[in-house]
């Protein structure tokens, strides 16, 4: 008995060459998004000037000069402050901590939460409700109020204090969205087909379970990213944190306290909220090519071409449901496309 000719055509080194490329370009389909590639690009430009910031930094942030209240000139690019200190090396020296308490607070935060979160869905019964109403318990802690009241309380609270508080302190909300996602994929088939087969309970969570939380656990880690360097900032602009460890928080601290933009002096507080702000975007635009990544409507803008087996195209659309014709391949294929409502009224 021969065997199909679709069969031999996959069994061949080319199909398997070709599945190989479609599984590459699916990998790199997120780098490919324009949004998730350029916040990619400037995300890791503020990681390098966090890493090589006080070496490039062509002054002291704390030195003090002459030159008091000086605009951007080709010795201080962005101009110093009331006592002489040069604004670039401060918005330099400054980016190490900012990147070094989102990420740190995000790593911890994440960990967390894929920790509490799907070993919670997994499990089920008395694990489960245990570590539920220890989620529940950590939703109603606020963040910030509790970083005010630990760096008030513990003199010297640095960057590493306020990264391990917010680390601690944020990771219920993404430790409940992982457990509904773990609830829906437990029982797939293809989980139930591992359970089958003896795996262990560990291998089915990392081999089976968490390749397909992977875009939610990268969204996230963005977004407590994104909340842990808007606190650090504004812990520093209200002068709760220590002041004598330079940040953009501390810079627009500074600023507002010696008044700089009554003075004129837009130099001393613009640099800053620029990085506040080109950071900010970078990390949401990292947030909408996952998004997008993880759902086809989103990457069409809400449309998407289907390509029939005999080479016609029909466009999906929301709201609206393709009816293709299979009467034979020599017959017309017209798609007639009717609306949703309309159906629900033909049924009734």
């Amino acid at each position: 008995m021969s065997a199909p000719a679709t069969t031999i055509v996959a069994a061949t080194p080319e199909g398997q060459v070709d599945a190989a490329a479609a599984a590459k370009r699916r990998r790199l389909r997120f780098v490919a998004n324009p949004k998730a590639a350029t916040g990619l690009v400037v995300l890791g430009f503020f990681c390098l000037i966090a890493i090589i910031g006080p070496w490039i930094a062509p002054f002291d942030p704390s030195a003090r000069s002459s030159d008091l209240i000086q605009g951007p000139s080709g010795k201080h690019w962005f101009g110093t402050t009331h006592l002489g200190q040069d604004v670039f090396s401060q918005v330099l020296v400054g980016t190490r901590g900012v990147m070094f308490v989102g990420l740190l607070a995000g790593v911890i935060a994440t960990a967390l939460s894929v920790l509490i979160g799907v070993s919670s869905g997994f499990l089920g019964g008395a694990a489960d409700e245990s570590l539920s109403a220890l989620s529940n318990v950590f939703l109603v802690i606020p963040a910030l109020p509790l970083i005010i009241i630990v760096a008030s309380t513990i003199p010297g609270a640095g960057d590493l204090m306020v990264a391990l508080v917010i680390g601690l302190t944020s990771w219920a909300w993404g430790a409940r969205i992982l457990r509904a996602q773990t609830l829906s994929l437990r029982r797939r088939d293809y989980v139930e087909a591992a359970r089958a087969t003896g795996e262990s309970t560990w291998r089915i969570i990392t081999v089976e379970i968490l390749p397909n939380l992977t875009a939610i656990i990268a969204s996230g880690f963005v977004g407590t990213v994104i909340f842990a360097v808007m606190s650090e900032i504004t812990l520093a602009f209200i002068g709760i944190s220590t002041i004598s460890e330079w940040n953009w928080g501390t810079i627009l601290f500074w600023a507002q306290s010696q008044q700089a933009l009554a003075q004129g002096a837009w130099w001393w507080f613009v640099p800053a909220g620029l990085a506040i702000a080109f950071l900010g975007t970078a990390l949401s635009l990292i947030n909408f090519g996952i998004d997008e990544f993880v759902s086809p409507r989103l990457r069409s803008n809400g449309h998407t071409k289907v390509k029939t087996t005999d080479g016609h195209t029909v466009k999906m659309r929301v709201g609206f449901t393709p009816v293709l014709n299979t009467a034979g391949k020599d017959a017309p294929v017209t798609p007639v496309v009717r609306k949703a409502s309309e159906k629900a009224k033909g049924a009734a």
